[in-house]
């Protein structure tokens, strides 16, 4: 039987999708008789035989030339109003989106007993950034070389004490010739091509260790190891003695820190300021296999990357994200994509203000 529809070059469905205007004679499908010349196709004809092809029962039957041509989308005013454009047409004329504008929702918790409270949503600038190894090895190595002291130092033959006089004639004796006892040869003499005190620093742009820091809490946070705390992280009402235990009950109830039973690797607490009672706890007995307090001035990115589980107060968090941001656009940074923060605290400012 003839086909009830007029005949479309399957090449106008998949180059353009561009009206069938001047058609050549072709034959329908029966073999006893030929169909007249088709006219030119409606926009509905043509919607319908592209959401065809892209049938998996059809699309096998496209040649290999027709795989091979651009496709290309033509815009959506183009077809009339009654036609639905399907989905993959109007993801095509979307911009993709940027990874970075994102917001990384964060769970807030309450120490010690890590109880979820309430979430918190930062920029993807600092907490989606993709895992760069190479930045992260720069500035490690950058702290490290920044960490050697090079104070090691030796004298050389002219800064040892002694008299400069020759300790055998120059010949006659059948031995090797020899100069002053300073020599680097003998006992007690100079060392040669000793180390002097020197400086091992190394030099690395801002923008670059900025980005390293957003890095490594971004790697963290991808991995579920970053732990963010409402308030203070510090340890009161316990007594002096009792602090170890106490201590190691909170890490192994709440899975931290490497116990007999089960290892969870070696936890980080990062806190804004100094907390007498868990700096405290963590420097008794056999704590430091554990965990460990660093202040946040004194934190670095080796750090950030080492142990297990990463816990930090909120305020420590934010003020790290302020410190190291100088890579950013100011319309990035997050002072203007979350003014609420600082609104908050310009209250609570207030608030001791009046009741001082």
């Amino acid at each position: 039987m003839a086909s009830k529809r007029a005949a479309v070059p399957a090449k106008h469905l998949v180059n353009g999708f561009r009206l069938y205007e001047q058609p050549t004679r072709c034959f329908a499908r029966s073999m006893a008789t030929a169909s007249q010349e088709p006219l030119a196709a409606p926009e509905d004809t043509i919607v319908e035989a592209y959401a065809e092809s892209q049938s998996p029962h059809t699309a096998p039957q496209m040649s290999r030339d027709m795989l091979k041509d651009t496709f290309t989308v033509p815009p959506p005013e183009s077809l009339s109003d009654d036609v639905t454009i399907p989905l993959s047409w109007q993801k095509a004329y979307q911009a993709p989106p940027n990874p970075f504008q994102k917001k990384a929702q964060c769970t807030i918790y309450k120490f010690p007993s890590l109880e979820p409270t309430s979430f918190i949503s930062y920029p993807g600038t600092h907490l989606l950034l993709p895992i760069r190894k190479d930045i992260l090895h720069r500035a490690v190595i950058f702290e490290a070389d920044a960490s050697r002291r090079g104070t090691a130092s030796t004298k050389w033959r002219s800064e040892v004490h002694g008299s400069n006089r020759k300790v055998r004639p120059q010949k006659g004796t059948g031995s090797a010739r020899l100069g002053d006892k300073k020599s680097p040869m003998l006992k007690g003499g100079g060392v040669a091509f000793g180390p002097k005190p020197r400086d091992f620093s190394t030099d690395l742009p801002k923008k670059v260790y900025d980005r390293a820091w957003r890095t490594a809490l971004s790697y963290r946070y991808k991995k579920g190891e970053l732990i963010v705390a409402e308030d203070k992280i510090d340890v009161t009402r316990v007594h002096e003695n009792s602090l170890e235990r106490y201590m190691t009950d909170v890490l192994k109830w709440n899975g931290l820190g490497n116990h007999d039973e089960k290892k969870y690797g070696k936890s980080l607490f990062l806190t804004l300021e100094r907390r007498e009672g868990l700096f405290a706890a963590l420097e008794k007995g056999k704590m430091h296999r554990h965990a460990r307090a660093i202040e946040a001035e004194w934190v670095d990115v080796k750090d950030l990357l080492e142990g297990g589980r990463l816990i930090v107060e909120k305020a420590a968090l934010e003020q790290l994200f302020e410190e190291h941001e100088s890579d950013l656009r100011p319309s990035e940074k997050l002072v203007m994509q979350m003014p609420e923060l600082y609104d908050e605290e310009v209250e609570a400012g207030d608030r001791a203000l009046s009741l001082s």
